[in-house]
């Protein structure tokens, strides 16, 4: 007897319990005699067929060599019990990885019968992850004692099973959290769950939300304790030690104006459309169509046509290159850089007034302006006015337009939109919310306070912001426009584009338009005219602004 205990003797194995708290020292116990691994006894009843020890290993030897090792084991010291098997390098990284990946703050461990060279035993392993309430994991093994090649000594043979048996080569056993994000809920503007089922267009971003604030939200995934493959993939779950906990991310979804976004694109064919709410910059609909592919509602890059006469013309008029109610030249024809414009069937407007122009979308009424402008104004216009290629700060991944400063014909093109310009249905809803508030209002789909975020201001305020109204609701009741905005109500602007791409046979539809305190921009690729094909699109989404 030792340290208060007693090893009975039971067929020749010790029936004792075999256990460590906090991995502490623990001192294996027989028959009132230490049991040294280099002098382990041989019973009277086996004898070894030669003096190296060759033969099974006799009853003592199992006896012996099993407690030895599981004392080792359970005491915490990979190395020591490791030592004790045939593979000293697998079992050595086997156990020792019970501590450090699957997290066993203790083992107790309770040898039964043996059989022939064959022991088995109990594990109850106490599992202790991070702050987490410990949990117990209690399942049966066994081992095998067979002699060594080399030194003739009684070891244990080492197999992954013997830790746990669903282990095999290439398994391991780690705790730690369950899947790669933990459960979190998107919120409407209303405080409702928004879900992909309800509103596939945006099962994209709510997935990106998901990643990217599963910290702020106060998610939490379920912990379990696990058996995982070489690229840690789960093979089986062993324990469950915490239920999941589902956060909550607060959106600017409106759920009437996202079901009419997705609705009039249903009816649209392919493209995409965003409505944001003037007064605030809170994105109120996001829609793809399909709603699986690309999003092109926020990181498209296309040139937006003449829906960026928009920009175009506030530039013009702070420039006092136009004004609204002022003659303005519209010929058939323009020359610049070398390249002749014209207009759609080459038309032309004689003595008409820059109004006329932008109403019937001119496009030599802006190119005709070019000799008077440098080559970086109308992307520092853009940029300071309009927030137009600043970093927006949106709450998910966007493309936040691109306005690169070009010369010669490609800075003509940019005037209507063409050349090098890059936009999407954001910005240019963007644009025409700037337009309709007055002030550049950074777009959010995630509100900035929710995690500190700085949204992006523009250095100036839109000066021409009443002109451009002007502009933009003539455009909408008597001009390119107007078919598309019939019969909607209120204060109401709108602008056409339809956007040339080298080998497309038909051009990209664009439309952006507003509706009292809401506007909405939207591209159909390949299809045709702004106002024929993308104007459906925002006008049905508009009819849904308060």
């Amino acid at each position: 007897m030792r340290n208060g205990q007693r090893i009975a003797l039971m067929a020749g194995v010790s029936a004792a319990v075999v256990s460590v708290v906090g991995f502490g020292a623990y001192s294996v116990l027989d028959d009132g005699q230490d049991t040294d691994r280099g002098t382990a006894a041989t019973s009277s009843d086996s004898t070894p067929d030669d003096e190296s020890g060759a033969g099974a290993p006799s009853a003592e030897e199992v006896r012996a060599a099993s407690e030895e090792f599981l004392a080792a084991w359970a005491g915490g010291d990979a190395e020591a019990a490791a030592r004790l098997t045939d593979d000293p390098e697998a079992a050595g990284a086997a156990l020792g990885a019970l501590a450090s990946d699957a997290a066993f703050s203790s083992v107790s461990l309770e040898p039964g019968a043996p059989e022939d060279a064959e022991v088995p035993f109990t594990v109850a392993a106490v599992v202790s992850y991070e702050d987490e309430e410990p949990a117990e994991l209690d399942w049966e093994s066994r081992l095998t004692v067979v002699r060594d090649e080399g030194s003739g000594e009684p070891v244990v043979a080492w197999d992954p099973a013997l830790v746990h048996p669903a282990l095999d080569a290439g398994l391991s056993i780690e705790t730690g959290p369950a899947g790669e994000t933990p459960p979190v809920e998107m919120l409407d503007r209303n405080g409702d769950v928004l879900s992909a089922a309800d509103h596939p267009s945006l099962g994209q971003v709510i997935a990106d939300l998901g990643e990217r604030y599963a910290e702020e939200s106060g998610a939490a995934a379920a912990v379990e304790t696990r058996i995982v493959d070489a690229e840690g993939e789960t093979v089986e779950q062993l324990l469950q030690i915490s239920e999941p906990v589902t956060g909550q991310v607060p959106t600017t979804i409106d759920p009437a104006i996202q079901r009419a976004a997705e609705d009039a694109l249903a009816e649209g064919g392919q493209g995409a459309v965003v409505a944001i709410q003037p007064s605030t910059g809170a994105i109120q609909a996001i829609a793809n169509n399909p709603a699986d592919g690309f999003d092109t509602a926020l990181e498209g890059s296309y040139a937006p046509g003449s829906t960026f006469k928009i920009v175009t013309a506030s530039l013009l008029i702070d420039r006092g290159l136009a004004a609204a109610n002022e003659q303005h030249p519209c010929p058939q024809y323009f020359e610049h850089g070398g390249w002749q414009f014209q207009n759609l069937n080459e038309f032309d407007i004689e003595g008409g007034t820059f109004a006329d122009s932008f109403a019937a979308s001119c496009n030599t009424a802006f190119i005709s302006q070019a000799p008077e402008l440098d080559d970086a104004e109308l992307g520092n216009h853009a940029r300071d006015v309009f927030g137009l290629g600043l970093t927006w700060q949106v709450g998910t991944t966007t493309m936040d337009g691109t306005v690169p400063t070009q010369s010669d014909a490609q800075m003509a093109a940019a005037l209507i939109g063409q050349g090098a310009i890059r936009m999407n249905p954001l910005t240019m809803a963007s644009v025409s919310a700037t337009v309709k508030d007055g002030t550049f209002r950074q777009p959010y789909l995630v509100p900035a306070d929710f995690d500190g975020r700085q949204l992006a201001q523009a250095p100036r305020g839109l000066a021409a912001a009443g002109e451009l109204r002007g502009l933009m609701s003539r455009t909408a009741t008597s001009g390119t426009a107007s078919a598309a905005m019939s019969g909607l109500t209120g204060d109401i602007g709108a602008k056409t584009g339809s956007a040339e791409v080298d080998g497309q046979e038909k051009p990209n539809a664009w439309f952006t338009g507003y509706r009292n305190d809401l506007a909405v921009a939207a591209v159909i690729p390949e299809s045709g005219h702004g106002g024929e094909f993308a104007g459906p699109v925002v006008a049905d989404v508009l009819r849904a602004a308060p």
